[in-house]
């Protein structure tokens, strides 16, 4: 039988984890409520979810008896959130974008992450800060962080530094574009493509676009999946080049690893977002609920974001986050000039 004191214990414990989650969803649907308004929109839901958590903690503080709660929604969330975002991605426009488009991706992915991460190096982030940053800066954003950070086993404050470091350069950059589209000489749908090429987020392709036109929209979203499928592969690759580095620590110590294959993290929420990309595609659920799903996946995510948010105080961010960003920068510098290039190069540019 229970006792009193251990059933008052358990009660307690289940109203704080039900408190927790209910901070990231408060925080979420603020988020969500505040990408309404004109300059916070270019911001997007998730940038303004793990800014509300940090801002919340430093204003409110974080009850450790919710902690259970906002750690559910920081890791079990975000991976339902991403699952569901492969709602979003449909094979047939990537393909239909052409060869030309899929280079771009995978050049700017692959030279973005290696600068980024070597200049991290440089400016003495830690090693796992550093890539959570490149692979952000790279690929999709605070997506691809929280996506791949179980990959490399990082900490919750280096992933929500590395999203909040990207989520900023974002949106520094898409007013940058705005900006500077009049002196780019680029055609609607040749800015689309640069734009979906090389900004962050989708929020922020799409803010970036808007004032160009539908057909720059249209492309930037395209372009911008492409790199957004290229998680998948990123993911993997990842999570087998971190068993290596571990397996060389365990030689080096004389220590034999004896998990071998097994112990490599498989990402299999990667899959599910991969097998809601192919519903999708083949549209087995009609387009309505399809947009339902995807505001579901945003909601979820944003809510993970927001808990990552109450993970760290401004202190952690200032000591650990402002050589990542400023590496972040640079890197997102080079992501933007090379992907000028390649858009002039490939014959894109121009209508």
């Amino acid at each position: 039988m229970i006792q009193p004191s251990a059933l008052q214990q358990v009660k307690t414990n289940k109203w704080g984890f039900t408190l927790g989650i209910g901070l990231t969803l408060s925080l979420a649907l603020a988020a969500k409520y505040a990408a309404g308004f004109p300059f916070l929109s270019i911001m997007g839901q998730l940038v303004l979810a793990i800014l509300f958590g940090m801002l919340w903690r430093m204003v409110m503080g974080v009850p450790q008896r919710i902690a259970n709660g906002i750690s559910f929604s920081a890791k079990k969330l975000l991976r339902y959130g991403i699952i569901l975002l492969g709602m979003r991605l449909n094979m047939r426009d990537i393909v239909h974008a052409g060869p030309k488009v899929a280079l771009i991706s995978i050049l700017n992915i692959t030279i973005t992450i290696c600068a980024v991460y070597g200049i991290a190096k440089l400016f003495k982030v830690e090693k796992r800060l550093g890539l959570l940053t490149a692979c952000g800066t790279a690929i999709c954003g605070a997506a691809a962080v929280v996506a791949i950070s179980p990959q490399m086993k990082a900490k919750d404050e280096e992933t929500a530094i590395a999203a909040a470091a990207v989520a900023i350069l974002g949106t520094i950059f898409t007013l940058g574009y705005t900006l500077l589209y009049p002196m780019l000489h680029l055609s609607p749908s040749g800015y689309g493509i640069f734009a979906g090429a090389t900004l962050h987020e989708i929020a922020h392709v799409i803010a970036a676009a808007e004032p160009v036109g539908k057909e720059a929209v249209d492309l930037a979203v395209i372009v911008k999946l492409t790199r957004v499928a290229m998680l998948v592969p990123v993911a993997l690759l990842i999570g087998f080049w971190t068993h290596r580095k571990e397996g060389c620590k365990h030689a080096e110590t004389g220590v034999p690893d004896k998990k071998g294959w097994k112990s490599i993290p498989i990402p299999w929420f990667i899959f599910g977002f991969l097998a809601m990309s192919a519903v999708n595609t083949l549209q087995i659920i009609p387009a309505a609920a399809a947009n339902q799903i995807v505001f579901a996946a945003y909601l979820l995510i944003a809510m993970a974001m927001a808990g990552l948010g109450l993970n760290v105080d401004t202190g952690t961010f200032r000591r650990m986050g402002l050589n990542a960003l400023a590496a972040g920068f640079i890197g997102s510098v080079l992501l933007a000039f090379m992907g000028y290039i390649l858009v002039n190069m490939l014959g894109l540019g121009r209508s």
